[in-house]
């Protein structure tokens, strides 16, 4: 399966606090580098400036000071310089965006996530601070509202009231260092922007184009899996989740190789995954059991469509063409190896009959024995899909959708090349004067090798138009 690249964003509403905590060696096992494109004052004036913000518009919830990307890395990276590797991400950023950065280079606990924190400000330092100064004394209560009159803030004895303001004549009333927040960081195209970018960064500096990392494309059939954070208490949740959607798109693999078409895989996921998922959390709320349960019957759905479609593959085209038959011996092994799992499905619910009829106390040896090959051929049948893809990795495909995609190209490349040289011989055999047959030229072989070579390599080489599994790894 292809990996994806892991992208995530979150909104910050203590600035000052997460900084401390990414960069400080006390509080991280694993910190290799830090780095800062502007100081600490400017973070609190930040702070300062958007909470004041917040208050004045008097909008409920939190107020979010900055942003945060955690952007996962392969382990490749681990063999990079640390320091060089944090600043050229980090100055990547700045300078598309043209904000301030604070980030840092961690591991995990047990070493199996590397990845970089990236802090970033939605505002931008004005050139010069914009400063109100009062003509006449300026009132505020004690939700930072400003009022018209010193009597909206005096009790009854005509004193200021606890926490309201006065602004006399002459004092600054209203500062700004900064621009309003960037609305174009809110927005789900610059996530998809950043995810891109950030891809095509890792895999510069990754040569092997089989270790490249790919933006999870949500219209694929697949689905994708979640990262587990650290110490996240829904950890054993989220992983029995992600195996369900493992599942689900190894399921989907098997239905390319099948002969089911694409957008009818993509037709089940929708219609039976996601719909009634939407429905359900309309209705009841996010249920993670539930979901599962919906992925598991999309999954059953389509497995009784590839057992009802397990139909011989098209005769082989017996052409000189070099290249489409090493096509075809590799969807030749591809297929032999998913009629093996089918066959090893079909077995599965034949052993547990079994052993649902053998009853009886005298009989546990028997029962041992069917549950152990009932176990057997489980275990076997979840090695065989999770090794399906490889066969075609080995040939330079980075996943099953990519190469029957490829496949399918290349063969109706070769189905035209057929029916013009059917429609030649026609034309000549009809022609009953010798002259008229040297009006007619079979196609050219050679120019259909050139467009199979231009789809292998197009295929092999896919940077994808789809699928992270962001969740993107």
């Amino acid at each position: 399966m292809t990996r994806h690249s892991f992208i995530q964003m979150s909104k910050l509403s203590n600035v000052k606090g997460r900084i401390s905590y990414i960069t400080s060696h006390a509080r991280q096992e694993n910190l290799y580098a830090t780095y800062r494109t502007a100081n600490n004052t400017f973070w609190s004036n930040l702070a300062k400036e958007c909470q004041q913000e917040f208050k004045r518009s008097n909008t409920p919830g939190q107020c979010i000071e900055a942003r945060e990307l955690i952007i996962a890395l392969p382990e490749v990276y681990t063999t990079f310089e640390p320091q060089q590797v944090l600043e050229d991400f980090t100055e990547d950023f700045r300078r598309r965006y043209n904000v301030e950065c604070v980030s840092a280079l961690h591991h995990n606990k047990r070493k199996t996530n590397y990845h970089i924190h990236l802090i970033f400000s939605e505002r931008r330092l004005l050139a010069e601070p914009d400063i109100k100064i009062a003509t006449r004394s300026v009132f505020y209560d004690e939700t930072g509202k400003r009022v018209r009159t010193k009597k909206e803030i005096t009790d009854e004895s005509g004193k200021v009231r606890e926490g309201c303001t006065v602004i006399p004549k002459g004092g600054i009333y209203e500062q700004h260092l900064f621009t309003v927040k960037d609305d174009r960081f809110k927005s789900e195209p610059f996530l998809d922007e950043v995810k891109r970018n950030y891809t095509d960064l890792i895999n510069r500096h990754i040569s092997d184009p089989e270790q490249h990392l790919k933006v999870f494309d949500p219209d694929s059939i697949y689905l994708p899996t979640k990262k587990i954070g650290k110490n996240n208490p829904k950890a054993a949740e989220i992983e029995a989740d992600n195996a369900a959607r493992q599942e689900w798109n190894r399921t989907a693999d098997m239905a390319l190789i099948s002969g089911i078409e694409e957008t009818k895989i993509l037709e089940i996921k929708k219609e039976e995954i996601h719909q009634k998922a939407s429905q359900y959390i309309k209705s009841n709320g996010w249920l993670p059991n539930l979901f599962r349960s919906i992925v598991g019957r999309a999954k059953e759905l389509l497995q009784n469509l590839i057992r009802q479609t397990a139909l011989p593959p098209k005769p082989v085209l017996n052409m000189d063409m070099a290249e489409f038959r090493t096509m075809q011996k590799l969807m030749i092994r591809v297929q032999d190896r998913a009629r093996e799992i089918r066959s090893l499905q079909d077995e599965a619910p034949k052993l547990k009959a079994q052993l649902a009829e053998i009853k009886g106390i005298f009989k546990s040896k028997e029962r041992k024995a069917l549950e152990t090959q009932i176990q057997q051929t489980e275990t076997k049948i979840s090695a065989m899909l999770e090794a399906l893809p490889d066969i075609l990795k080995s040939d330079g495909y980075p996943d099953v959708q990519v190469f029957m995609a490829t496949y399918r190209k290349a063969e109706a490349v070769v189905d035209k090349y057929n029916r013009e040289l059917a429609e030649w011989e026609r034309k000549v055999k009809e022609s009953r004067r010798p002259a008229e047959k040297e009006r007619y030229a079979p196609p050219a072989k050679e120019s259909v090798r050139d467009q199979l070579r231009r789809l292998q390599a197009e295929g092999r080489q896919q940077k994808t138009k789809h699928r992270s599994r962001d969740r993107e790894r």
